[in-house]
């Protein structure tokens, strides 16, 4: 590890509160308190590598559903993102107008996107091309799951980046499945990485259990990026431990053996065990940060159930204007 103490122990304290806030909205949904979740447990360790290489507030992020590590990482708050599934006033990333989970956070940069998929690959190129000709030092990073990297979209966005060796990684983060549909049946190759060669940029499948091996990997396509050697193309190997959605039963398409044997591939808990075996985390911290996590967990969902709902008279404002002039 050649990353600060520091740094790692703030990697697992963000993979944490990420878990426990996931957690903790499955049964917020079961409780019938909110309408709908989409999780990203499993898939912490890839989002917080990636977020972690980052100049977080001044490189710019077109994430996707699964991406609450890699948000909070990047400054979003448990109150945020309570607010944002329950639809109450005041939470960022819409005004309560977007489904949950469809991510937006002014202040990191970071670009809302819309619910058909892999459209966001497309912004991402747009707003690498701008960054291109400002002359700017930024970098792009979009997040998408593998089954989307057969979308004409992605294909679009990437080809295009290439071309014009736009600042821009696209990060997969293939967690095996497409809602019910295995990897087998999406893509005729091994790995979504392997999509690269035929789109003329680099590309690597990388350890998305492991922060470390994906913040090294997203270090040097930023340090690519920034160069002004074009995109990268890089493919998390994950595990989605829980159904695609609370919508979802994941009974009818995998056996539980299957699930059980993912989750003993936990990221979290090896993060933890592999700081602890390096007596970088002890006992008594990781108690510590535990207690931190659900103490910040329980006071987002107390104040999200106490907050108001938007006024009903701003449910079409700003989404049309009211006033339109031509000429």
């Amino acid at each position: 590890m050649t990353l600060p103490n520091d740094v790692l122990l703030d990697m697992y304290r963000v993979m944490l509160l990420a878990r426990r806030l996931d957690e903790r909205a499955w049964v917020l949904h079961r409780q019938g308190k909110i309408a709908f979740h989409i999780s990203g447990i499993g898939q912490e360790a890839a989002q917080v590598g990636a977020a972690f290489a980052l100049r977080r507030g001044h490189d710019w992020v077109a994430p996707y559903y699964r991406d609450l590590a890699l948000m909070l990482a990047l400054g979003m708050t448990p109150r945020d993102f309570m607010l944002s599934l329950m639809g109450k006033a005041g939470e960022p990333t819409s005004g309560a107008r977007q489904m949950p989970s469809h991510w937006s956070l002014r202040s990191a940069n970071v670009v809302s996107h819309s619910s058909p998929v892999a459209t966001q690959a497309c912004h991402a190129s747009g707003i690498g091309l701008a960054i291109k000709l400002s002359g700017k030092d930024q970098v792009v990073l979009t997040t998408i799951g593998e089954g989307s990297t057969a979308q004409g979209e992605w294909y679009e966005a990437v080809n295009w980046a290439a071309v014009h060796k736009l600042p821009v990684i696209f990060l997969v983060e293939n967690n095996v499945y497409a809602i019910s549909v295995r990897q087998d049946k999406q893509m005729a190759v091994a790995s979504a990485a392997d999509k690269a060669a035929g789109l003329g940029l680099p590309g690597a499948s990388i350890d998305g259990l492991d922060p470390i091996a994906m913040h090294t990997a997203m270090d040097q396509a930023a340090d690519r990026a920034r160069r002004g050697e074009g995109p990268t193309l890089l493919e998390a190997r994950v595990h989605r431990l829980t159904p695609h959605s609370s919508d979802d039963d994941d009974r009818s398409y995998r056996t539980r053996e299957e699930v059980e044997a993912m989750k003993s591939e936990d990221p979290l808990r090896m993060f933890h065990d592999r700081l602890a075996q390096r007596k970088l985390l002890t006992v008594a911290a990781a108690e510590a940060l535990e207690a931190q996590a659900k103490e910040s967990v329980e006071n987002a969902v107390q104040f999200a159930l106490e907050a108001p709902y938007p006024p009903a008279a701003d449910a079409a404002f700003p989404v049309f204007v009211e006033d339109v002039r031509h000429g």
